[in-house]
C-alpha cells in the first residue's frame, strides 16, 4: 500500500516539477512534497507503525524518492535561474561603443607623468631601473656616499632619523650604493623613488621624488657625461632647450656641476617662472668620486663613472607652470582637472 503511493506521489511530483513554469510554482511544489503537511513527510511520520521487517524497506524506498524529486526540483530551479539570467542580460544589455554620458576622463599626476616621461628616456637610452627601501640605513644613505658622521654636508639637509643608524632616505642615492655592491661594471642604472627631509615651503615638500642615473665604465669622462644630460635634457623639454653646466660641490662626485636650462615657458625671453633670467636650475651631477667607487668594491683606477640627479617635483613645476609644490599633495580636484 505504502510503496505504491510512493510511486504515485512520485510519478505526479515529477509531472508537476516538468510542467511547472517559474520558480513560485517551483516553490509550491515543494512545499507540497517535502512541507509540514508534505505527501513525503506524513508518510515519512507514518514509518512507526510498520512493522519491523517492512521499516527498512520502506525507509529505503522513500529515501529513493526524496533524492529522486530533490535532484528534479534543484534541475529545475537551476534551469529557471538561467533562464532569468539570460532574460536579463539580453534586456538590460549594454551597448559598449555607444559614448558615454557626463563621464569624466582621469589623467595621470604631473609627477607621475614626469617619472614615465624620463624613465622612458632613459631606458631608450641604455639604462636599467633599480628600486631600494625608502627606510634605509645611516651607512648606505651617508657614508657610502662619502659623506662620514659630523661631515659638514650634513648641515645641508635636516634627516627624518628613526633611530641612530636607521633613517627616511633623504636621497635616492642609497640605491646607487646599494647597487654598487653587487653588480660589475660596465653598467648603466635609474633609480626613481620617494625621499624625505623636513623642509616644507612653496618650493620644498617634506616628502618629494628623485631621479638619479650612474653609469660606471672605463674611462668615463665629463664629456661623456654632458653629451648624455643634453640628450636627455632637449627629449625632456624639447630640441631648441638651452643647456648650461656651472661648477659646484657635491661629497660622492669631483668635480661636480649644476644644470641649468633655458626655460620651456619663455624660452629664455625670461618669465615668472624662471624670474625673469631665461635660465632655471635644474639638476646637480658629476664625476663619481673615486672614494665612493671604492667604498662600494669598485677598482677606481680601472673603472670611473657619472652621475646626475633630478627633483622631480620641480621637474612637474617647470613642465606645468606650477608655483606651489603644496599643490601635487593638496588632492584638490580643480587643480587636478587642469593637468589633464
Amino acid at each position: 500500500m505504502i510503496k505504491e503511493e510512493l510511486i504515485n506521489i512520485n510519478q505526479e511530483a515529477e509531472k508537476e516539477i516538468e510542467s511547472s513554469n517559474d520558480l513560485k510554482t517551483l516553490n509550491e511544489i515543494r512545499i507540497k512534497i517535502f512541507g509540514k503537511s508534505g505527501s513525503i513527510t506524513i508518510l515519512s511520520k507514518g514509518m512507526r507503525d510498520l512493522s519491523n521487517d517492512d521499516r527498512p524497506i520502506i525507509g529505503a524506498l522513500i529515501n529513493e524518492v526524496r533524492s529522486n524529486l530533490e535532484n528534479k526540483l534543484k534541475q529545475k530551479e537551476e534551469f529557471f535561474k538561467n533562464q532569468e539570467l539570460l532574460n536579463k542580460l539580453e534586456n538590460e544589455k549594454v551597448d559598449i561603443t555607444e559614448p558615454s554620458k557626463d563621464c569624466e576622463i582621469g589623467a595621470l599626476h604631473p609627477i607621475a607623468r614626469v617619472i614615465d616621461k624620463l624613465t622612458d628616456i632613459c631606458v631608450e637610452l641604455g639604462f636599467s631601473v633599480v628600486e631600494g627601501p625608502e627606510v634605509e640605513t645611516d651607512y648606505y644613505n651617508f657614508e657610502a656616499m662619502n659623506i662620514p658622521k659630523n661631515h659638514p654636508s650634513r648641515d645641508m639637509q635636516d634627516t627624518f632619523f628613526i633611530s641612530e643608524n636607521i633613517l627616511l632616505r633623504s636621497q635616492t642615492s642609497a640605491v646607487q650604493a646599494r647597487e654598487m655592491e653587487v653588480r660589475k661594471p660596465p653598467f648603466k642604472i635609474i633609480c626613481p623613488g620617494k625621499t624625505y627631509r623636513n623642509e616644507n615651503d612653496s618650493t620644498h615638500s617634506p616628502i618629494f621624488h628623485q631621479l638619479e642615473g650612474l653609469v660606471v665604465d672605463e674611462k668615463i669622462s665629463m664629456a661623456d657625461l654632458k653629451a648624455m644630460l643634453t640628450i636627455i635634457m632637449k627629449k625632456l623639454f624639447g630640441e631648441d632647450t638651452t643647456i648650461r653646466f656651472r661648477p659646484s660641490f657635491f661629497p660622492f662626485t669631483e668635480p661636480s656641476i649644476e644644470v641649468d636650462v633655458s626655460c620651456p615657458n619663455c624660452h629664455g625671453r625670461g618669465c615668472s617662472t624662471c624670474k625673469g633670467t631665461g635660465m632655471l636650475e635644474l639638476l646637480g651631477a658629476g664625476i663619481v668620486n673615486p672614494k665612493v667607487l671604492e667604498i662600494s668594491g669598485i677598482d677606481s683606477k680601472k673603472y670611473s663613472g657619472f652621475a646626475f640627479g633630478f627633483g622631480l617635483d620641480r621637474t612637474a613645476m617647470i613642465l606645468n607652470d606650477i608655483n606651489n609644490i603644496r599643490y601635487f599633495y593638496k588632492n584638490d580636484v580643480r587643480f587636478l582637472k587642469q593637468m589633464k
